[in-house]
Order: structure tokens, then C-alpha cells, then sequence
């Protein structure tokens, strides 16, 4: 299998018809028959894919070349989801717009080339593949939520994390969904899931999917001064389903695919098996 083959996999499982920005073949190759896959994967990792002799590496979080840069394009696609919950499109976009910028600036600083120059020398094929599975693992869990509690007008924030612990990455891993603002006994409401669109979108997103009647929102991860914002706001509530696990949701349906067109996945570097958990003597 090619890179470009990968890329088209994981287009197709989340539904997109483009490239988005943040994702692509930053090094490329043909004749992959085993990589290795992780949430970050940069120079260590692709010198040990070289080591082990794996044909390609692919990483969830864009580490080097264009993917890498751009990344704060995607965060166009929040939009789309604010919408989708009922924010006005032009106070979508400006309720976005700082932290957009942010993210511009912090890339437009980094060492782009750094695992790129690695790739290169080791003639490994290296591929990102960030947004497709945000795509995959925000739909899945949400899907998840409303069949499970699209029919309970008072379903609890514990009724939410208990569901959550449901799907298989967040049972097996050992960051837990929790419970950030609100308390185990406040009412969901309306519960929307944001997981895709690069990363965060800040405190005015948050405080537009509550004006818009959001209840409770879950989400992958949220810094300490959003969490402190949306704590002031004193609107909604706020469930951290946890960064791997829920990058991983996404990733093991692309490998899954991947694995149904003939190519041999190892998974590393934060990707967390979808297999039922095997506890103490072996029982499941």
C-alpha cells in the first residue's frame, strides 16, 4: 500500500471529499506492507519504525511540513459544528476568531522540518492523519450519547460519564472522563460533542454553544482558562472525555480500515486498543 492509499482510507471512513489542511503525506513512499501508528509521532519514533523495519509511520497530530502549519485552518470547520447546535454563522465565526490567530501564531514559530528531516534521511514515509479521525471519533460519540441518552430529559452529567465509559478506548485507558464543570447530579440537557476542528476553540465558543442551548458539552480536552471562563459563565456544563482516548476512537476505525485493505497497523505513542478490557483472572 502507497501513502496516497492511506489518505484515501481515511477520507472515505470520515466521510470528507478534501484533504483538509492538517492532514496529508508529509514524506512519501509505496510499498508499505507494516507501519507504525500513534498519536505523536516524531524523529524517536520514526528512527524506531527504521529499527524494526516497518515501510511507514503514520501520526494522528501533524508533526512536521505543511500539515503541521496549517493546522489552524481546520479550525474553520468549528464553525460548521456551532452551526449544526444553532449559533448564527457570523457569531460562530467571530466567537472563533482570537483563538484561530493564536493557533496561526504558535505554528508560524515551530520547528516544522524537525521529524520531517528524519523521515527524509531514513526514507521512511511518514503520514499525518488528524482531522479525518477527529471527524470519525466526534460522530461515534455522539451517535453513542444520543442513542444512549437522546430520550432521558434528565439524563445527569453521571448518566453522561457512564456512557462514555462504555466505549472500549475510554474503559481501557487510565485518563477517565471526568466531570470539569458541573457536578455529578446537574442535568445534562442538551449534550453536544466537539471533538474535531484542530483543537480547541476557546471560551467565546464555549459560551456560544451554551447561549445557542447546549447543556453540557464533551469534549477531548480544555485548558485551565476556558474551564475557568465557562465556570464564571455559569451556563452549561463541561465533561473532559480525555485527549487519547478520544483520538484514539477516531485512529483504531482508520486502522481498522487500513488493516481490511492488507496493511499490517502497530499501534503506539498514545493509541489505545478498542479490544474489551481483560480484567483480573482473565474474565471480560
Amino acid at each position: 500500500m502507497n501513502p496516497g492509499r492511506v489518505m484515501e482510507i481515511a477520507l472515505e471512513l470520515a466521510g470528507l471529499k478534501e484533504l483538509p489542511a492538517d492532514s496529508g503525506i508529509i514524506v512519501d513512499g509505496r510499498d508499505m506492507k507494516k507501519v507504525l501508528f500513534g498519536v505523536d509521532m516524531e524523529a524517536p519514533e520514526i528512527m524506531l519504525a527504521k529499527q524494526l523495519g516497518y515501510d511507514g509511520v503514520v501520526t494522528h497530530h501533524p508533526k512536521g511540513g505543511s500539515p503541521m502549519i496549517n493546522l489552524y485552518q481546520v479550525m474553520d470547520n468549528q464553525i460548521d459544528r456551532m452551526v449544526q447546535a444553532g449559533v448564527p454563522i457570523n457569531k460562530a465565526q467571530k466567537a472563533l476568531a482570537d483563538r484561530k490567530e493564536e493557533v496561526e501564531h504558535n505554528r508560524h514559530v515551530s520547528n516544522y522540518d524537525r521529524a520531517v528531516s528524519a523521515a527524509k534521511l531514513l526514507e521512511m514515509p511518514f503520514i499525518a492523519v488528524h482531522t479525518p479521525a477527529d471527524v470519525i471519533g466526534e460522530r461515534t460519540v455522539q451517535e453513542h450519547l444520543d442513542r444512549r441518552l437522546g430520550r432521558s430529559p434528565r439524563a445527569t452529567l453521571k448518566d453522561v460519564v457512564n456512557c462514555l465509559l462504555e466505549i472500549p478506548e475510554y474503559q481501557n485507558s487510565l485518563i477517565k472522563p471526568k466531570i470539569w464543570v458541573g457536578r455529578e447530579d446537574s442535568y445534562a440537557g442538551r449534550i453536544w460533542v466537539t471533538m474535531a476542528g484542530g483543537t480547541g476553540g476557546g471560551a467565546k465558543v464555549s459560551q456560544a454553544y451554551f447561549d445557542a442551548g447546549v447543556g453540557t458539552l464533551v469534549v477531548m480536552h480544555m485548558g485551565e482558562d476556558v474551564l475557568k471562563a465557562v465556570k464564571q459563565q455559569g451556563i452549561g456544563n463541561v465533561v473532559v472525555a480525555g485527549h487519547m482516548p478520544s483520538d484514539s476512537i477516531g485512529i483504531n476505525r482508520i486502522i481498522a480500515g487500513l488493516e481490511k485493505n492488507g496493511l499490517k497497523v502497530t499501534r503506539m505513542a498514545g493509541v489505545i486498543d478498542n479490544k474489551p478490557a481483560i480484567k483480573i483472572g482473565g474474565k471480560k
